[in-house]
């Protein structure tokens, strides 16, 4: 995961494309009626953020099967992912998202996830209801505005590189990037790992601690890695390396949790009891 940023060639490989979306028209800046250059495709971030909830409810306008695509790849090969940024910005303008279709099958997941959860918990129907709550609006948006907020803030005031020559990181691509990562941490966390809950990770054998621990431990790095993907996929960044000094610290409370009996997965379940309960 430390490997230099030269190898990921995002601005020099073509990257894969939505079947839906139209081919690259070239340049972002056309002529307008005077003879002046005006720039088409570039709209206020209030207008994309517009544009985008506009689109949260026309279903047929989403393309699901490249937001599935994406899915499937932020499984086996991101960096493929982020190459379709790269396309994104040289075509519209942007960096973020323009399509809500990856959210709403997130959503999907979320829901699909929680529905196995509680089975596994014992949750009530109401108790249901209070889960995928928490899990939509706190654990999965709430913590990602947050996520997005800091690394937003942090990258365009400290790893621009000067002169910043009128480039930024989005907001938007910010979040976009939390949904990446969160994705496998879902599928990790939140589906695989049901599968061994009750039978081997909540027991009180240490090869159940150390299966169920290891599954955070993926998750978690896993999450990083591809947190520092997207931001390495920028060219205007420098130093995106250091996204990955805190997979030390994950390493390090992983064999802390070993030592000391943490049993991580147990933690959690009693937590989500507690919450809706």
């Amino acid at each position: 995961m430390t490997s230099q940023r030269d190898s990921f060639s995002y601005r020099s490989v073509s990257p894969p494309m939505s079947p839906h979306l139209s081919p690259p028209s070239s340049p972002v800046l056309t002529q307008s009626d005077d003879g002046q250059p005006k720039q088409e495709q570039r709209l206020s971030a209030t207008a994309k953020r517009q544009k985008y909830l506009r689109r949260l409810f026309k279903f047929k306008q989403m393309d699901f099967e490249y937001a599935f695509w994406q899915m499937i790849y932020l499984l086996v090969a991101p960096q493929k992912v982020y190459r379709n940024f790269q396309y994104r910005k040289n075509t519209k303008d942007q960096w973020a998202r323009d399509d809500p279709a990856f959210l709403v099958l997130l959503s999907f997941w979320l829901l699909i996830s929680s529905v196995g959860f509680a089975w596994v918990l014992g949750l009530h129907f109401v108790g249901f209801l209070k889960f995928i709550l928490w899990v939509i609006f706190v654990d999965c948006i709430g913590v990602g505005i947050l996520i997005a907020s800091l690394f937003w803030f942090v990258s365009n005031r400290y790893m621009l590189i000067a002169p910043p020559r009128g480039q930024d990181v989005e907001w938007g691509y910010a979040f976009d990037v939390h949904l990446n990562a969160f994705f496998p941490l879902l599928m990790i966390l939140h589906f695989f790992q049901l599968f061994f809950l009750h039978p081997v990770i909540n027991q009180e054998w240490f090869l159940g601690r150390l299966f169920g621990n290891t599954l955070w431990l993926i998750a978690i790095s896993y999450y990083i890695y591809i947190t520092f993907l997207g931001y390495s996929a920028l060219p205007f960044l420098k130093n995106t390396r250091v996204i990955l000094y805190p997979v030390t610290i994950v390493i390090f409370v992983y064999i802390l949790s070993l030592i000391l009996s943490w049993n991580f997965s147990w933690h959690m379940c009693t937590f989500y009891r507690f919450r809706v309960f």
